[in-house]
């Protein structure tokens, strides 16, 4: 089994640190706001490698957090007049409901900034003891990056380039523009705790290095987030953790994509925000995670206008198929290639890309022996749900899907039209091309337009 490490740029063979013990850390979401698709992406993937790790015999301990203090949701609460702390437990409901609808189950160990202040203060006081951070006058702490010589090593940086070609946010306190906060004095209004070096709150990067101490000491097998957190999140993360520790704090570090909207980087200032309790009032579980797995995690999702209604398209003909078996056949037993084939992809990084094509020639061999009455559909059907449940894919009752699915996309479709599309499509199946010509014809000049798929043919409004 291989992982890409980023810390190595390479795919490497996954060896735990300790035989068949796993703990494993995912940065989780800052509360500021409403979870989006970034946030489902990623919560999705790692929730994903946790089942898979454990489907293949490894004792998995796994961690999230909430960072539910910052800058962002110190503005927010202030913008909306409310205490920042009763704001984010707010936000964190309304996340947890939102996960819980989209079918992503919680990690072994939840992890919350606010309910680990006094674990981060003694990380900070050990650091300042060991000469790596430092207090300025107002009573901030910042770590010293130039106390830290391999600094830069998971991004692949070294220190001058970064002074150079990296836009960092200075204090006129600090030692080197390099240096982060680990302890922010209070402003005026703000959330506060009482600290060695006066009011203030954590920095966002010592949460991570402290709670991941609190969940599972020094070190850890597998840290886990967003590629955009690799600089200066994680480079940050390891320097003060192993700083204090003198020890390698995670043995593969690995990152997943971005979310793109039309080849765009998804962001509020352009308009192009996709939360997540929107997307699924339109579209099922199974084919937002159909579209985010198509590709694998650590490339980007390039959102497209047909992306979703694509792969809800998809996951109706699966679905379409699956009813047909059961229906005719019943609940099948087992078919243990599917699963060889599923494990194989899995194996090689986590490659849900080659996992999800290899489904359109699964289903392409169920409706040839559903066509001949071979029984080894049911099987081959049972197989799939077994093993491709671990994706959080075929878990909900299929003709109950394929019905709601037709009812919502083809109640505006009049009867007469789906007739002649039927006709079109019975036309086809008989290679009778004039006939099926004729009858695209007729529909288009009734008002409605003809698509012709692999999967065969379907009808919308002009």
């Amino acid at each position: 089994m291989k992982i890409y490490n980023t810390l190595s740029g390479k795919k490497e063979e996954f060896l735990p640190i300790d035989g068949k013990n796993v703990k494993m850390y995912a940065c989780g979401i800052t509360v500021s706001g409403e979870a989006h698709i970034g946030h489902a992406f990623q919560a999705l993937i790692y929730d994903i490698i946790r089942k898979y790790l454990s489907k293949r015999g490894y004792d998995v301990s796994y961690a999230r957090n909430y960072t539910d203090v910052d800058d962002k949701i110190i503005a927010k609460a202030n913008e909306l007049g409310v205490n920042a702390e009763d704001y984010a437990k707010q936000m964190i409901e309304k996340i947890d409901q939102i996960m819980a609808r989209f079918d992503v189950d919680d990690p072994d160990i939840w992890l919350k900034a606010t309910e680990n202040i006094q674990n981060i203060i003694d990380f900070i006081s050990t650091l300042i003891e060991k000469g790596h951070a430092y207090k300025t006058a107002d009573g901030s702490v910042y770590f010293s990056v130039q106390s830290f010589p391999s600094y830069g090593r998971l991004s692949h940086r070294n220190i001058d380039d970064m002074l150079d070609g990296v836009r960092i946010e200075n204090d006129a306190e600090k030692l080197s523009a390099l240096d982060f906060a680990l302890w922010k004095s209070a402003k005026p209004g703000e959330i506060f705790w009482e600290s060695p070096w006066g009011k203030g709150r954590p920095g966002w990067h010592i949460e991570c290095s402290a709670m991941n101490m609190q969940a599972f000491g020094d070190e850890i097998d597998i840290h886990g987030g967003g590629r955009d957190l690799i600089f200066p999140h994680h480079e940050n993360e390891i320097a003060q953790t192993e700083a204090l520790t003198g020890k390698r704090f995670s043995k593969y570090w690995m990152h997943n994509g971005l979310i793109k909207v039309n080849g765009q980087k998804m962001s509020k200032s352009l308009g192009n925000f996709i939360l997540l309790s929107e997307l699924l009032d339109n579209f099922s579980p199974d084919a937002v995670k159909f579209a985010l797995l198509s590709t694998s995690y650590r490339n980007d999702v390039n959102i497209t206008d047909n992306l979703f209604s694509d792969s809800e398209k998809h996951v109706y003909e699966f679905y379409k198929v699956i009813a047909e078996v059961e229906a005719r056949f019943g609940v099948g037993g087992s078919y243990p290639k599917i699963d060889e084939e599923f494990n194989s992809a899995m194996d090689d990084d986590f490659n849900t890309a080659l996992a999800i094509s290899n489904l359109f020639g699964y289903f392409k061999a169920i409706k040839k022996a559903l066509s001949g009455g071979d029984e080894s559909a049911k099987d081959m059907v049972a197989q799939i749900k077994k093993t491709y449940s671990l994706l959080g894919l075929f878990k909900v009752d299929a003709k109950k899907f394929t019905e709601s699915y037709e009812s919502k996309n083809k109640s505006d479709i009049p009867s007469e039209i789906l007739a002649l599309l039927e006709e079109m499509q019975n036309a086809r199946k008989e290679k009778n091309w004039a006939v099926s010509d004729k009858i695209r014809d007729e529909i288009l000049q009734k008002g409605y337009l003809v698509k012709i798929t692999k999967d065969g043919c379907e009808v919308t409004k002009k």
